[in-house]
Parts: structure tokens; sequence; C-alpha cells
């Protein structure tokens, strides 16, 4: 019975998915499937209540916490003080990510240089940090997700 509810369940974040254009936009980039993006779409609304892309990552509680004083800044760990269950998804994603890229020669050269410097969890969690800032900016901006996408100079 359980397996049954599921099943309706995702066929009705599916057709979510497929009828909301954020939610499509979200699924472009990688780590964030249908039912992360439709849940991000539909938790974040409006992206520009915030005010960057780290105050979305720290609402999502995977920015790392903050104890400054002084002028002298003092980075703690990761806060885990946000939405439990969007975080799980975002870093789940990461990890997928991470995964395949651990086998790929021509992965992100920026996830190959993170995992030469720290361990798995610890990359899955900063690369889910930088979707959730990636995912403010293409709903900020309304912008689409461009994989070699660089700031301009």
């Amino acid at each position: 019975e359980l397996d049954r509810q599921v099943g309706e369940l995702e066929v009705e974040i599916q057709l979510w998915h497929r009828k909301s254009a954020a939610s499509k936009k979200l699924a472009k980039v990688p780590g964030i499937g249908p039912i992360t993006a439709s849940a991000m779409a539909a938790s974040i609304g409006d992206a520009r209540n915030f005010k960057n892309g780290r105050q979305l990552a720290a609402w999502l509680g995977i920015v790392p916490r903050q104890h400054s004083t002084g002028g002298k800044s003092t980075l703690l760990g990761i806060s885990k003080r946000g939405d439990t269950y969007l975080r799980t998804l975002m870093i789940h994603g990461a990890r997928a990510v991470i995964r395949v890229a651990e086998n790929k020669p021509n992965a992100d050269p920026w996830i190959k240089k993170l995992l030469a410097r720290r361990n798995k969890n610890i990359a899955a969690v900063a690369l889910a940090n930088k979707n959730a800032r990636t995912i403010w900016a293409l709903l900020s901006h309304d912008r689409e997700y461009e994989a070699n996408h660089r700031m301009a100079a």
C-alpha cells in the first residue's frame, strides 16, 4: 500500500515539475533531479527575497557558522540550522555527482581539485553549497544553466 502511495506521489511531483518553468530550469544543474528541483522551486518561491546566494545557502544550513568580532572572521563547522529535507536532497545529489566524477577522466576540474584536498563528505557539502548559490543565481536573474559559464571580466 505504501509503495502504491509513494508511486502516486512521485507521478504528481513529476507532473508539477513538467509544468513549472523554475523547476525545469533547476533540474539542468548537475546533482539536482526533478524531486529536488520541484522541492526547491516550491520552497524558495521568489529568490529575490534572499540578498545573495550565501543567504539562500545559509537558509538551507550548508554554510560554515560564523563567529566574528573586531574585524576578525572565524568560520566554524557547517551550521545545519536550515531546512533538513532540502539540505538532505542537495547533499545526496552532490554525492551522486561526486561518485560519477571519480570515475570520469573529463569530470569538472573544480570537483577533481576539491576531492584531491578534502574527503568525499566535505566535498559533497561544498558542492551542495555551490549548487545552492547557482540555484539562487538562476532564479533571481532568470537565467538558464550553462555548464561552463564564466563571469564577465
